[in-house]
């Protein structure tokens, strides 16, 4: 049996997970997977049922109906009819919407229209609001009365494009999002990123991005973070949309074609594992990865200490690296040799196979590289 099968594409590997919205499915999907989750939601949603902005614009729809209604989330969607319920007004609305021509952006919205009795004029196969604002602007919205349920997600350009062609556009803000009440599990995830204890970090909205960009700022940690993310961590966003605040930074993200969780743990499932070394070493198959190493095929989970020096010497396989090196990328490093020795020494017992790293004496440690596989590694 093939070790992936045996433990999952992700095992060995670490995964931050930002969502404060199905964070639970998502960490659900990357640990059956075999992954390592650590969760702290970079926001939180707060429903507008009380809120004045959402009431004014339901009011300002009912004195004045739109000749078009755009429903981008179910979430929101069904927020604004339960808000309109308890305003006494839920009935006005349904008939409001019910003689609009109602777009939809996706299946889940299409279900929570079609649950409130209602039914869509069309949604897009692409599930982009791109391509909802080209039907539009095709179609001509000259004097057009347009509805546009905001979801906290930036929409680059799309009501702008609207009142350039002469829409009238009234955004209904149904819910906000806002930083997470206890900023400490965030502050936590922030540390493991910087300190590179993460493989990767997922994203399934633009507002958590900006939220998790915000709070580095706020700690004077951001060049820290944005160098992880750039050279070590794989940032994986669900869509576009969602990686617009990484990509303002300068940051590669990874995205998978369908703009769902579960493509997204799939991208991961093929991205991470082509990131570990896989060596020949003892003769053993030795397969390391973020923060485990698969001999043959048993997974030993193996402690940061440990893997920083099996990073170190996989760098150079069979080469001898001095210890005075191996201390330097310890992590916390301070100036005692005495603490490479003792990974080391946890190292080999995690690993199970101690003579996979030898001692050289006098000079430091190397990895058992198997004699066939010299010429191969010589010049890596």
């Amino acid at each position: 049996m093939h070790d992936d099968e045996q433990h999952g594409p992700l095992a060995g590997f670490t995964v931050g997970v930002t969502a404060a919205r199905r964070a639970d499915e998502l960490a659900t999907l990357l640990r059956r997977r075999g992954a390592v989750v650590v969760h702290a939601p970079a926001l939180r949603i707060v429903p507008l049922a009380d809120d004045s902005e959402l009431l004014s614009a339901t009011e300002e729809l009912l004195d004045s109906a739109p000749d078009v209604v755009i429903a981008t989330t179910a979430i929101g969607f069904r927020g604004w009819i339960e808000a309109a319920d308890g305003w006494g007004v839920g009935a006005r609305l349904l008939d409001l919407l019910g003689g609009a021509e109602l777009l939809v952006r996706g299946p889940k919205v299409k279900g929570a229209v079609r649950a409130a009795g209602l039914t869509e004029a069309w949604s897009p196969a692409s599930e982009s609001m791109a391509e909802v604002l080209e039907r539009l602007l095709a179609e001509g919205v000259e004097g057009r009365r347009i509805a546009l349920q905001l979801h906290g997600e930036p929409l680059p350009g799309f009501v702008e494009s609207l009142r350039a062609a002469g829409a009238e556009v009234i955004g209904v803000p149904v819910y906000r999002w806002m930083p997470p009440e206890d900023i400490g599990p965030l502050d936590r995830l922030l540390d493991l990123t910087a300190a590179r204890g993460l493989d990767a970090l997922t994203f399934t909205s633009a507002p958590a991005a900006a939220s998790m960009l915000r709070r580095a700022g706020e700690r004077g940690m951001l060049p820290e973070l944005l160098g992880a993310l750039r050279d070590d961590v794989v940032s994986a966003c669900v869509g576009p949309v969602t990686a617009l605040p990484l990509q303002a930074h300068g940051l590669d993200t990874i995205q998978p074609e369908r703009f769902r969780l579960g493509p997204l743990v799939q991208v991961l499932c093929r991205e991470l594992p082509t990131r570990a070394r896989t060596l020949p070493v003892a003769g053993h198959r030795v397969e390391i990865r973020g923060h485990a190493v698969l001999v043959d095929d048993g997974l030993c989970p193996v402690p940061p200490a440990g893997m920083a020096l099996l990073h170190a010497l996989a760098r150079r396989p069979g080469w001898v690296v001095a210890r005075a090196d191996l201390l330097r990328a310890l992590p916390g490093s301070g100036t005692d040799e005495h603490a490479v020795e003792t990974a080391m020494a946890r190292l080999r017992t995690a690993l199970g196979v101690p003579r996979i790293v030898q001692t050289v004496v006098k000079r430091g440690y190397r990895l058992a590289l198997d004699p066939a596989s010299d010429a191969k590694y010589a010049d890596s």
